[in-house]
């Protein structure tokens, strides 16, 4: 190096690199937003498929009826032992393992659980590989109209 250069260099740290740090650190950060975004989407929508397939089974558990007692007393009873079982099915035949549903069944209302894992699409590459989603519902059995219609 000559000493004329020398000379006209400044006596501070070289900044070379440094926008290109930063950049990397920005594109890092709009990933994760977009993993946010895109994954953040996926965990709604498998909510409510979840969601919609407890309601299913838990009125598809409500159908089963006491006959017997219907038309003995008129009083609409569930049968606990073939709600469950239908419930159950209803949830197996939608693909949930036995350890992802729970339901439950009394003569009036059959209440079912259900989770199920979704694999994310791009927090993956944050090391957030999948998350779990899960719901609940309620049903009864109803006979008749039992409302005034507006």
């Amino acid at each position: 190096m000559t000493a004329a250069r020398a000379a006209r260099r400044p006596d501070h740290r070289d900044d070379r690199g440094t926008a290109t740090v930063f950049v990397v650190g920005l594109a890092l950060i709009l990933l994760a937003l977009a993993g946010l975004v895109v994954d953040g989407g996926l965990a709604i929508n498998a909510r409510e498929r979840v969601a919609d397939d407890v309601e299913q089974a838990s009125r598809a558990g409500a159908e089963r009826v006491d006959v017997l007692t219907l038309r003995q007393s008129g009083v609409v009873r569930i049968d606990p032992a073939a709600a469950q079982l239908a419930a159950e099915q209803f949830l197996a035949a939608r693909g949930y393992g036995a350890g992802d549903v729970t339901v439950t069944a009394d003569a009036t209302t059959v209440h079912t659980q259900a989770q199920r894992r979704v694999s994310t699409a791009l927090l993956s590459l944050v090391f957030i590989n999948s998350f779990t989603v899960s719901a609940q519902a309620r049903a009864r059995p109803a006979s008749g109209i039992t409302a005034a219609v507006p």
